[in-house]
């Protein structure tokens, strides 16, 4: 009982990019318990598999509508998972130096949601896969949506990997689309249109943007925010009350520095900040 205290304390207290792996490992434990019973009882398929993978005809879409949804929580074996949880990692924490993590979740189910509509289409569309059925899990492009997002919004960004040296994000992001047009034909053909779905969704939202404030994310995440007995008004407006010290710095000036500050990331990294602009990105971080 003390290894499950553990696991629900570090759930609770863990970030959202954390909250989603261990979401997705959970889930392949799961299957892999299903799988060994079905196997003691001669069954060929399990009951997240036939209930929550993402079917390639639209009649079990309609039976079925969350599994558009729910397939970006399953995988196919260990390989898989493993693959996606480290890319997910790595990338979501890059992903955090600049969006909030409700941003990232958003990014991650949206661009689950985009790449299941690319699959069906794709599967239901090119003749090649006429007459066959095909089963869609993995949360590659909910990981492709965060990858391509925020290579879209830092393109210069370099990281910097054993052997190889530093590389631009921009780089690493189109031989990931590359790698998925070249095996449009292959056997796993509908997990690449899925992948292509989620990228071209974390591309446009972050490209129309441009340099605003990115919060594109306001009416899906209201839905995971818990409702208030009392309803909060708002009010915009350019005057502020002085704080205790007699001076405040509005909403405008503070984005206008955390935009030339991220500029200056996206140009010739984050290293190339001084004490006084880090120490102010954490803290407006810790604000959102």
């Amino acid at each position: 009982m003390e290894f499950i205290k553990t696991l629900k304390y570090n759930f609770k207290n863990a970030g959202i990019v954390e909250k989603l792996i261990y979401i997705n490992i959970s889930v392949f434990v799961l299957g892999l318990l299903l799988t060994v019973f079905s196997s003691l009882f001669k069954v060929q398929s399990t009951f997240l598999g036939d209930w929550f993978a993402l079917s390639s005809s639209f009649n079990s879409l309609l039976t079925k509508p969350w599994s558009i949804i729910t397939y970006g929580f399953l995988h196919g074996n260990f390989i898989h998972i493993l693959f996606n949880c480290i890319a997910l990692y790595l990338f979501g924490r890059l992903f955090l130096d600049y969006f909030t993590q409700k941003q990232l979740l958003s990014f991650y189910v949206l661009g689950t949601l985009w790449g299941g509509l690319f699959f069906l289409i794709a599967m239901n569309y090119f003749p090649l896969f006429n007459g066959d059925s095909y089963l869609l899990v993995g949360a590659s492009a909910g990981i492709s949506a965060i990858i391509i997002g925020i290579a879209t919004h830092i393109p210069n960004y370099q990281l910097k990997f054993p052997l190889i040296g530093y590389v631009k994000v921009w780089h690493l992001a189109t031989f990931f689309i590359l790698l998925d047009v070249i095996k449009l034909a292959g056997s796993n053909a509908g997990g690449h249109f899925a992948h292509l779905g989620g990228a071209l969704f974390g591309f446009l939202y972050v490209k129309s943007l441009g340099s605003k404030e990115i919060d594109i994310t306001k009416s899906f995440t209201n839905l995971f925010r818990k409702k208030k007995k009392a309803p909060l008004k708002t009010v915009h407006n350019s005057k502020k009350k002085m704080g205790p010290t007699g001076s405040f710095k509005n909403k405008s000036e503070n984005q206008q520095q955390i935009d030339e500050i991220l500029d200056k990331i996206g140009k010739s990294g984050y290293d190339t900040l001084s004490k006084e602009e880090k120490e102010f990105l954490f803290k407006q971080g810790k604000k959102q």
